[in-house]
């Protein structure tokens, strides 16, 4: 019993609502906590392997708060974690689960690994509600629509999470760990990096005071205040739930307690909290969903690849507001308000008929809460080669889209310094946190239109012709 355990942490930077730390307790073995930067993690795009060694580096410190340490250690997983095996004679090694296919096969490799060795090698759930194979249609088979998917798991029963433990039982000697200065995992970010950090909420009490503060006001008006970008109307949670810095199942009972006490908003909450759980299932059931088509009916539909009017809607230069306020928000602050998404995913996929693909791989370099399931699901969704039920082909028009929900201008000119005759702190923030190469300058002028919309809707529906066609 005195040979330790390794804590194999990958996106679950907490102490508390975690199973793997509750069934590493439960041996009353000493604990060696790790985190290992191996080549998956080393493949994230620029903003979201910054933001993840920035949540690293917090989670060392809480870590030092209740005794025990974080190894950083840099390689192959499983040669990084042979060799710690080695050096401390470590009984086992205990992650909580990820669900992608390149995690799914290293953790797979690993557990083998140990097995063969005659160690413990224990996977645990806890990035997730619902692990995926748990919830099926009667016939036994996955969901592929989301409505019947939330029948059937908004009344399952979540345990309660489970509080941090004030102490962790520490080794009598501890491996040599790296520096995570010395990682640099935040170059890739350049001075994009100055900028966005104001707009960040870091570790686990970051996230659960985010919560509270949500959970506290405006979640009351969230069925109607999640639509308005100009509005702090969601939780930005996000950030926080894809590092593990707050565990879902706590979200899930805080806001279950909000729905109880008669709060307007907090079931449709509910519901998004789900709509995540969703994209898991089907990332599980059908991990094409990451890279090819989902319907395996576009695969002959005639996507445009590069090209300027690509290059314009990554400089949130397209002329078209809504699409441009959209983007420079991803810029100034990481994250990308749920409706801007919709619209700028709209835009490049229908108005100007490119590869889902090319903005699925711009938002995984650009954004501080990417999460592998959602941002495939919600890029194929929009682009109409996902898990859209609806009955006919949607294309957002972002002109009335706009007026919609940005009816008084606010967003537009928070975030388009152009628009306004003294542009805010954020809107001239976006000149300063993108790429000098780029040359955008102020004082040049806001761009007219790349496309016109009548024109680009209806090159769309041809192209969609015997699919129908929609107006959001």
């Amino acid at each position: 019993m005195t040979s330790p355990l390794i804590l194999w942490f990958r996106r679950d930077l907490r102490l508390d609502d975690l199973p793997m730390l509750t069934a590493a307790l439960a041996t009353g073995r000493p604990l060696i906590p790790v985190f290992i930067l191996d080549p998956e993690t080393e493949a994230l795009g620029a903003a979201a392997k910054w933001r993840l060694g920035l949540g690293v580096a917090h989670f060392a410190e809480r870590l030092a708060a209740a005794g025990s340490r974080l190894i950083l250690r840099r390689g192959p997983a499983r040669e990084v974690l042979a060799a710690l095996v080695a050096e401390t004679g470590a009984a086992g090694v205990m992650w909580s689960r990820l669900y992608d296919p390149a995690a799914k096969a290293r953790d797979a490799a690993v557990k083998s690994w140990l097995k063969a060795e005659g160690r413990l090698g224990e996977s645990h759930p806890g990035h997730l509600l619902f692990e995926p194979w748990t919830v099926e249609t009667g016939q036994g088979g996955f969901y592929r629509v989301f409505t019947p998917y939330w029948r059937a798991v908004r009344g399952r029963d979540v345990a309660a999470p489970v509080p941090a433990p004030a102490r962790l039982p520490a080794p009598e000697g501890w491996p040599a760990s790296d520096r995570i200065e010395d990682w640099r995992m935040g170059a890739a970010m350049r001075r994009g990096a100055a900028v966005v950090a104001g707009h960040i909420r870091v570790g686990a009490e970051a996230a659960l005071a985010r919560m509270e503060a949500f959970l506290a006001g405006p979640v009351a008006r969230y069925d109607a205040a999640r639509d308005l970008p100009a509005e702090d109307g969601t939780s930005r949670l996000s950030e926080n739930l894809t590092y593990g810095e707050i565990g879902i199942r706590r979200v899930w009972h805080a806001g279950m307690a909000a729905h109880l006490r008669g709060s307007a908003g907090a079931e449709t909450f509910l519901k998004e909290l789900a709509w995540r759980e969703f994209a898991y299932h089907l990332m599980h059931h059908t991990p094409q969903i990451l890279d090819r088509n989902w319907k395996a009916e576009w695969d002959s539909f005639p996507w445009a690849g590069e090209g300027p009017q690509v290059e314009a809607w990554r400089r949130g230069m397209t002329g078209e507001p809504f699409v441009d306020a959209a983007m420079r928000e991803m810029y100034v602050t990481g994250t990308m308000h749920n409706r801007g998404r919709m619209i700028v995913a709209s835009y490049l996929t229908k108005h100007l008929m490119t590869h889902w693909k090319l903005g699925l791989d711009w938002f995984a370099d650009c954004l501080t809460d990417w999460d592998p399931a959602a941002n495939a699901m919600g890029w194929q969704w929009a682009a109409g080669s996902g898990p859209d039920a609806a009955p006919y082909f949607r294309i957002f028009n972002p002109a009335t889209q706009v007026e919609k929900f940005d009816p008084k201008g606010l967003y537009r000119r928070r975030f388009i310094a152009e628009m306004s005759r003294a542009p805010g702190a954020e809107a001239m923030a976006f000149f300063a946190a993108v790429p000098l190469s780029w040359g955008l300058d102020p004082g040049r002028g806001y761009p007219g239109r790349i496309v016109d919309l009548a024109e680009g809707r209806a090159r769309a529906l041809a192209a969609y012709a015997g699919r129908g066609g929609g107006e959001g």
